[in-house]
């Protein structure tokens, strides 16, 4: 007899931006609904932040993401996902197998809690040496960054 044992997962969940602010409530219940109906035990779920899309995603330029830690067997993973794609409240999704993951990982600040706390987001470490170059209009001096011939 084999015996079935529940993993960690991590999902990120792609939502309309308005839809959210509309109804943040719906939205998270909708999602408790999924994982209840596949008997997924969710261990963290939290907004983990709102951004432009790279390109429109079913006509919408914004998406807020909702980060999900929680358990489930294997075998409902393909049901969780069949839901998913059948919702029209989810635009897209990731999930990933976390079995890396800490506790103290999944308890790290998200940038929106981030900025709940007034904190600011931490900029990309290449993005700001070149802002702080710019700034200086030191334009050729840029670190990191070598001059390229173009004909």
């Amino acid at each position: 007899m084999e015996t079935v044992t529940k993993r960690l997962y991590e999902a990120l969940f792609l939502i309309d931006t308005g839809e959210a602010a509309a109804d943040w409530q719906g939205i998270n219940d909708h999602l408790k609904k999924i994982f209840d109906r596949n008997e997924a035990e969710i261990l963290s779920m939290r907004k983990w932040d709102e951004r432009p899309l790279a390109y429109p995603i079913l006509g919408k330029k914004r998406g807020t993401y909702i980060l999900v830690y929680f358990n489930a067997l294997s075998s409902v993973l393909d049901a969780i996902e069949r839901d998913i794609r059948l919702s029209e409240r989810i635009m897209r999704v990731l999930i990933l197998r976390g079995d890396h993951i800490t506790p103290e990982d999944m308890a790290k600040d998200t940038p929106a809690t981030l900025t709940e706390k007034g904190i600011e987001k931490p900029p990309v470490a290449a993005a700001a040496a070149v802002e702080a170059v710019v700034e200086e209009d030191e334009v050729d001096e840029i670190p990191g960054i070598t001059d390229i011939d173009v004909k």
